[in-house]
């Protein structure tokens, strides 16, 4: 007797393999299907209000207008807004010739103000690491000019048992977006805190510099690789500098070559004139 047709599908192992071109195309529309399905059950919110947006990593109208975006003419040294430039030389603030910085150029991606903040405070005590990512991206694009100098990243490290509180670090998670977006390599192990410190927010200038005094250094085993590279540090924000100071004159120590510095945000009041 003939045997009936089996009605169900043959068992996956006896199947024939799907054209790989079709395979992709399937679960493209499946990435597609399902993130539809997730922006019904969850829309969009702004990265800093939670206001509805179009999609998802983006800032609603308002917060976008109230961000202090960073442009020229800047300080070279500071990565400040300048009222003002002239020329086509590199313009040095007032305060930039007085008090130079340990390190070689600063930039960043806004002034430090109520929307940076928020997002800055989101990932860095809320987890959300989905600010991350536009986040970084926006700094990959304001430091555009170090970045193409540079040949590795180095985030700036929490000591240990922060890190274990936290469970990750801010700075290596913003440098690691930037480095896939320009292809440089993340060195999180050339530059490690050594010593617990208090919280630099409430600290006066004095204060915050004494506080992370010492607080940094290169391991013995990251000294032979650095010496004489060109280095994007990275981090959140930049208040007073100091522990920016410290981390830069850790790696200089070291052997390091130029040393730059990327943030989110900077506190930027400076008002003075460039000098050229």
């Amino acid at each position: 007797m003939t045997p009936l047709p089996e009605p169900w599908p043959a068992p996956a192992g006896e199947a024939e393999a799907l054209p790989p071109a079709l395979a992709t195309r399937l679960r493209g529309l499946a990435r597609r299907l399902w993130g539809g399905l997730v922006d019904v059950a969850l829309p969009p919110g702004c990265m800093a209000c939670r206001a509805a947006v179009d999609a998802p990593g983006c800032l609603c109208g308002a917060c976008w207008s109230r961000l202090a975006f960073i442009a020229p003419p800047i300080c070279d040294r500071f990565g400040t807004p300048l009222p003002y430039g002239f020329g086509e030389g590199r313009l040095i603030s007032p305060a930039a010739r007085e008090a130079p910085p340990a390190y070689g150029r600063a930039r960043a991606v806004a002034a430090f103000g109520d929307v940076a903040r928020d997002l800055i405070h989101a990932l860095k005590y809320a987890d959300r690491l989905d600010v991350a990512p536009p986040m970084g991206r926006m700094m990959a694009r304001a430091g555009a000019d170090i970045l193409a100098d540079a040949q590795a990243l180095v985030p700036v490290p929490l000591h240990r048992l922060r890190l274990w509180r936290r469970r990750f670090n801010q700075s290596a998670v913003l440098a690691g977006v930037i480095g896939r977006e320009t292809g440089l390599p993340v060195r999180a192990g050339w530059l490690e805190r050594r010593r617990a410190t208090l919280p630099q927010v409430g600290l006066d200038r004095v204060a915050r510099a004494r506080n992370v005094q010492g607080a940094f250094a290169v391991p013995d085993m990251a000294k032979g690789e650095l010496r004489g590279r060109r280095l994007v540090l990275v981090d959140d924000v930049l208040t007073t500098g100091a522990t920016i100071d410290a981390c830069v004159k850790a790696l200089q120590r070291a052997g390091a070559g130029q040393v730059d510095v990327l943030v989110f945000a900077r506190v930027a009041d400076e008002a003075d004139a460039p000098i050229s």
